[in-house]
């Protein structure tokens, strides 16, 4: 394959010393910058062989810890990467990117900062001494159930718990320390987020990874967290287009169909790329679902021509990088395996995500440009966005990460808003007969499928003085383990049953069930989808998370004894019993300014707030109230945000506990919306 020539690799250099600072203000080009940005990037195509332009259109897995790793040479070959390694894939393929993996060790968990910030480097080192064109270094870091960078970093409660605060503010935060972390990794393409729009309670592979059933809510927060993500300056990526929300079959096991028509399209499942696109989102992946409204021929969207071409390309004015989901998944096998790629790329597609056999790939699509079947315009088009976009971005001028950048990896800071997000979004369905909060007298017995963590939750109640004890079972509890919570439960006082998914699972139905029959005080927890209620309607208490990971359990925990006053509303609807929106709290109706000073006379009353803070919130209430007795709801409302900052600040400095924040801001909030309307 042909080199890239002296001549170029010194304009790269002399490229890589003008290039703007990538922040976000060099992501808006005048006509000037950018017809000059066209001109670099056309004189580098001008250098670059037909084999080169192929290998950018790639972005591929590759086994290891480091560019040259000796420990997973034989992996790679067995399993078709097309080197032994790293280094070797680059140099023989010229690809345009990378995606890392916990299974593919690059990597691990829990995260080891520094390797993986070595790694990014490294790759980029040979890919600039290979051709001098940087890489895409790409992961799926949506937050929730998909995420690589785990632990030290800041785990996120996902999608839906994000739609459960309504949030705009935090879904721009979430996006930002997304950015934030990965940017310190090196990792400069984010697969997310997630633009599906969740309107199936048996969606087995988006569920709590959307945001939620409304669309102009997934609109809002997904495109405040792709302005997060560009504030970092990381490439997000809108999917799963055209929408997977409303499926109940999984793209990676087999190819799920859509049935809407185009009004219903149009109307909710395209609304949030539309508004994507509208804020100038940097790439959409395709998703492998067929969608007859949209093209008759039985295809998946991603090797639809009608879909991604014809629609997103011309109809919705999308000049950004198509990207293919993994071409590995049984959704885009419909053709032979060497024509996936030709096929994608024909529909419309400029990045081919990774394929499972990474030469069989290659091939194929360079054989369709030498013997014409793709075209040398078409194949230029794509890789002219795709090195636009890595020069937009910075990438041309540095690569490199600074092995510094990793300190700000889960830093105080980054874990607040992660765990501001988890308690704003646990929301109280059921709360009949007021079993919660917990009075911390009764005993209690934490119990469900250990997936949805009772041990972890017993052991953050019990450090708050909760007299809990634990039971874990199996995700499908056997008999046996379904005898043994019973009788457990005979002995206790409150049985917290924490589910996952229990709809669809019938053994975990027989457990709620069967303890039921005991009497006792029952809650449950859907630890994943609101949709558990479904399965056993009339338990007393019914919360949901979102998520089973810590950070959700330890706000669970907060909420359960009162500590946190639950102000999460459901984001999808629960069919036949609940709609969107629906919530309960521990404070009921919020109707008057002095409703939030009954709540300061009573904190003040505690340890909870400092007296001098208490009549220093007095004074601003009274202001408050003045403006709403007068009927200037417009005054009143900007001195109640005031309230809030004023709050926000007592609680950094240790002037109300985080309890009486809590309450306060939840009920400022109630009151805020109250009169929003």
């Amino acid at each position: 394959m042909k080199k890239t020539s002296s001549a170029l690799l010194s304009f790269l250099l002399l490229v890589m010393m003008v290039t703007p600072t990538p922040f976000l203000a060099d992501r808006v080009l005048a006509k000037g910058q950018k017809d000059n940005l066209d001109a670099k990037v056309q004189k580098i195509m001008a250098d670059m062989s037909i084999e080169e332009k192929v290998g950018q259109l790639f972005i591929v897995h590759v086994y290891g810890k480091t560019a040259t790793d000796e420990a997973y040479e034989q992996t790679n070959i067995d399993q078709e990467r097309g080197g032994k390694n790293f280094k070797e894939v680059i140099e023989k393929y010229h690809i345009g990117g990378v995606i890392y993996f916990n299974w593919t060790d690059n990597i691990t968990i829990p995260l080891d900062a520094r390797q993986v910030n070595n790694l990014s480097n490294d790759i980029q080192k040979v890919a600039m001494n290979d051709n001098g064109i940087p890489l895409f270094v790409s992961t799926d870091q949506e937050g929730g159930i998909v995420q690589r960078v785990v632990e030290p970093a800041t785990v996120f409660p996902g999608n839906m718990a994000l739609g459960a605060t309504g949030s705009e503010q935090l879904a721009n935060a979430s996006g930002r320390v997304l950015g934030e972390e990965l940017k310190s990794l090196g990792i400069n393409v984010d697969f997310a987020p997630s633009l599906d729009v969740n309107m199936n309670a048996e969606n087995p592979v988006i569920g709590v990874r959307s945001f939620g059933e409304d669309p102009e809510m997934v609109s809002r927060l997904g495109v405040s967290q792709i302005e997060g993500y560009n504030q970092e300056n990381i490439i997000s990526t809108a999917k799963h287009f055209p929408g997977h929300g409303d499926t109940d079959t999984d793209s990676h096991y087999a190819l799920p169909i859509i049935d809407h028509d185009l009004k219903t399209l149009h109307d909710i499942d395209l609304k949030p790329f539309k508004a994507a696109i509208d804020e100038g989102v940097d790439a959409i992946m395709t998703g492998h679902i067929v969608v007859p409204a949209l093209d008759d021929s039985g295809l998946p969207a991603t090797l639809s021509k009608p879909i991604l071409t014809d629609l997103l390309r011309d109809e919705m004015g999308f000049d950004g990088l198509i990207i293919t989901d993994s071409l590995g998944m049984s959704g885009a096998n419909v053709v032979p395996e060497e024509r996936v790629g030709v096929e994608a790329f024909k529909a419309g597609a400029d990045i081919l995500l990774n394929p499972p056999n990474v030469e069989l790939a290659y091939n194929g699509v360079l054989d369709a440009v030498e013997s014409g079947e793709i075209s040398e315009k078409r194949l230029d088009a794509s890789v002219f966005r795709i090195l636009k976009k890595k020069m937009e971005n910075g990438l041309f001028k540095n690569p490199y990460t600074s092995s510094d950048a990793i300190n700000n990896i889960g830093s105080e800071e980054n874990l607040q808003t992660a765990d501001d997000i988890a308690d704003k979004s646990i929301t109280l369905v059921k709360n009949d007969e007021d079993l919660l909060p917990l009075d911390g007298s009764e005993t209690v017995l934490v119990t469900g499928p250990s997936a949805a963590q009772p041990d972890l939750l017993t052991r953050f109640l019990k450090d708050k003085n909760v007299k809990a004890d634990a039971f874990s079972t199996g995700v499908s509890p056997s008999k046996e383990e379904i005898s043994q919570a019973v009788s457990k439960a005979e002995k206790s006082d409150v049985i917290m049953i924490t589910t996952y998914t229990a709809n669809t699972n019938e053994k975990q139905q027989e457990m709620v069930n069967a303890i039921q029959e005991t009497g006792k005080k029952i809650i449950v927890a859907g630890m994943r989808n609101p949709y558990d209620l479904m399965a056993f309607p009339n338990v007393a208490v019914f919360l949901n998370t979102y998520s089973y990971l810590d950070v959700s359990v330890a706000a669970l925990s907060r909420v359960l004894t009162g500590e946190v006053n639950p102000s999460g509303e459901l984001p999808v609807a629960i069919p036949d019993q609940y709609e969107i929106g629906h919530g309960l709290d521990y404070i009921g109706n919020v109707e008057h300014t002095k409703d939030i000073q009954t709540l300061v006379d009573r904190f003040k009353a505690t340890d909870d707030m400092k007296k001098d803070t208490a009549r220093k919130l007095t004074i601003h209430l009274n202001a408050v109230e003045r403006f709403e007795q007068t009927g200037k709801t417009d005054k009143a409302s900007k001195h109640l945000t005031g309230f809030q900052q004023l709050i926000a600040h007592d609680k950094k400095n240790g002037d109300i506990s985080e309890k009486a924040f809590s309450y306060l801001d939840t009920a400022a909030a109630k009151l805020q919306h109250k009169w929003s309307k």
